[in-house]
């Protein structure tokens, strides 16, 4: 693989990551492309794009597809993070986007976004496979007061924009509903979205999609892309291959620059770390006035999330470091360890039983990228979720199986999302452009404490 951002061993695609989510699922067997086969479709990546994509292929549509993955299904980002199911999957705020989609356009994307929210609901329902919902909406927090006001406000422009009921919430409200802790000023409530296992839900796209008759094939990775008159030709690293018109690439944050040129340099991942504690007793929840198992996000640009799990573990995330060696991993997660006990001083200390990292992704454009190639329309394309891809990447997979399956007639994409992002210049400088990012947000996340304190 040419192209890695970090650290080689982020990269293991013979191995999964050693995480809660894991533990508690049961995979199906995955087996390697083994003979050469044809199909109508081919989509690269069997995480959340890649799998709803074929099931909706399949069942919507009636076109078998064949899903290839470097490692298991569920492997990156699907089947790693922390599964809050939430709005929006952008760090474009909703002015931002107005000023250069439109009010109108602004407003499809976040009905999209929040259609995918319905979705993660829906679909397993009509499936018949268990997600292990929790909460209802989601928490955001104000870890200082100078927070607060910023949350509010977008809340409010939210609800403007297309109605996601809000709940303006002080400190006493706040810890009524949600919790306490050092680092809780206030927040809001959003209505929409809620909490789920991740990795079954990625399992419960596998399982449907198969039953449909995908062909998925796990440690498959794509080695060479040829063009076959008017169709295309994907050669995996065993030599086996698929003769297909339409191509997917689903990869994402792990999309390397050796799959197609078009895609080169098209995202900056980030590592995300996430810890998993013992379960919690009765009593050490109500020291920290714990009462909800909705998920939370802090106000800080280098945020803190977590949730409460089923079994009363807490599950605790923040972005990682810039190097994605082991040690730096495990610096990282000893720093969020000390953390947890500064934001929730009654569990100091407590007991750490699951650690592990994977790729967010994200791009120069700051929102999702869906579509198709202009010189090459039988390549189609669907990643950069920021940060918040469990809802937005099964609905982008289904998004793309209309636009395959019906063409023009498929219901139109908001502008937001058409188009690919601006490449990142230096490709090989993208570790050092992530690096510069973090310096300048983690000076803005001080600032505004430095300001705070000044003001009384």
């Amino acid at each position: 693989m040419t192209g890695r951002v970090f650290d080689a061993s982020l990269y293991r695609h013979d191995r999964v990551e050693p995480s809660y989510w894991e533990a508690t699922v049961e995979r199906p067997a995955a087996p390697r492309l083994a003979g050469d086969e044809t199909a109508e479709v081919a989509i690269v990546g069997a995480g959340f794009t890649g799998l709803s994509c074929a099931l909706h292929l399949a069942r919507d549509h009636g076109i078998e597809a064949v899903v290839l993955d470097a490692g298991a299904p569920g492997w990156g980002a699907s089947g790693r993070n922390g599964g809050l199911v939430c709005i929006p999957p952008a760090k474009a705020s909703i002015p931002q986007m107005i000023r250069r989609w439109g009010r109108e356009e602004t407003a499809g994307f976040y009905r999209w976004a929040i259609a995918g929210c319905d979705m993660a609901r829906d679909l397993p329902a009509a499936e018949g496979f268990d997600v292990r919902a929790q909460g209802d909406g989601n928490l955001e927090v104000a870890d200082h007061p100078a927070r607060l006001a910023g949350l509010v406000e977008n809340a409010r422009q939210l609800n403007d924009l297309v109605g996601v009921p809000v709940r303006i919430l002080d400190r006493a409200g706040f810890a009524a509903i949600g919790h306490g802790g050092t680092e809780q000023f206030g927040g809001v409530h959003i209505g929409a979205g809620f909490a789920l296992h991740p990795l079954a839900y990625a399992l419960g796209l596998l399982r449907a999609a198969r039953r449909r008759g995908a062909r998925i094939y796990g440690d498959s990775p794509v080695v060479r892309w040829e063009r076959e008159g008017g169709g295309h030709r994907l050669v995996t690293a065993g030599g086996a291959s698929v003769r297909v018109r339409h191509v997917v690439v689903a990869t994402n944050g792990w999309t390397p620059d050796s799959l197609h040129p078009a895609f080169d340099a098209r995202m900056l991942p980030a590592i995300s770390n996430i810890l998993v504690t013992r379960p919690l007793t009765a009593g050490e929840l109500a020291a920290e006035s714990w009462h909800t198992e909705t998920g939370v996000v802090n106000a800080r640009s280098l945020l803190f999330y977590y949730r409460l799990l089923p079994d009363r573990r807490l599950l605790f995330g923040a972005r990682g470091d810039t190097a994605g060696s082991p040690d730096a991993a495990a610096r990282t997660q000893a720093w969020m360890e000390r953390r947890l006990g500064e934001l929730f001083p009654s569990w100091a200390g407590i007991e750490v039983e699951y650690r592990w990292r994977g790729l967010v992704a994200m791009s120069r454009k700051l929102t999702p990228s869906i579509g198709s190639l202009d010189d090459d329309p039988g390549v189609h394309y669907a990643l950069g979720y920021h940060a918040a891809g469990v809802a937005a990447a099964p609905m982008a997979g289904r998004t793309l199986a209309d636009r395959i399956a019906l063409g023009d007639a498929a219901p139109a994409v908001p502008a937001v999302l058409r188009g690919l992002p601006p490449r990142f210049a230096v490709s090989a400088l993208r570790r050092l452009a992530l690096a510069g990012a973090y310096l300048w947000y983690g000076a803005g996340d001080r600032w505004q404490e430095l300001r705070h304190r000044a003001t009384g």
